[in-house]
């Protein structure tokens, strides 16, 4: 699924995403801790990916057995160091009162969070959750 960068379509994401991974049968606490990873994701496009500006994020889910796997794709301005931005605390938009804590977010509620990214090739965020355990 496809989007443009908006704030407002973070909410969006997140109910896509939830209604998709409903048919594993997650408890209620893995689907909140799924919506939390994929807001964290999608809000990181809009910030920081295209510094809320125009452009369309990705938004991909699939399901192999229990494990979850969700991806969100920005071509925005892409990350030169991904270690660093992986920090917790560390944030490129310190002006808008950002906590530095989306990715230190996604891997605390997801099981695995992988990120390639490079400058001016955008970023994408691939993670994934074993439901049920």
């Amino acid at each position: 699924m496809k989007m443009d960068s908006l704030s407002k379509n973070e909410e969006f994401a997140r109910v896509v995403v939830a209604v998709f991974a409903s048919r594993l049968d997650p408890t209620l606490e893995e689907l909140d801790d799924i919506k939390t990873a994929v807001s964290e994701a999608v809000t990181n496009a809009v910030i920081h990916g295209y510094q809320n500006g125009e452009g369309v994020i990705e938004l991909t889910a699939s399901a192999e057995g229990k494990i979850l796997t969700v991806t969100v794709k920005d071509t925005g301005v892409g990350i030169a160091d991904v270690e660093k931005a992986m920090e917790p605390m560390f944030t490129t938009a310190p002006e808008g009162d950002r906590s530095g804590m989306g990715f230190s977010f996604m891997e605390a509620f997801m099981d695995q969070v992988e990120v390639v990214s490079a400058p001016g090739e955008g970023t994408t965020v691939t993670m994934r959750k074993k439901i049920g355990g």
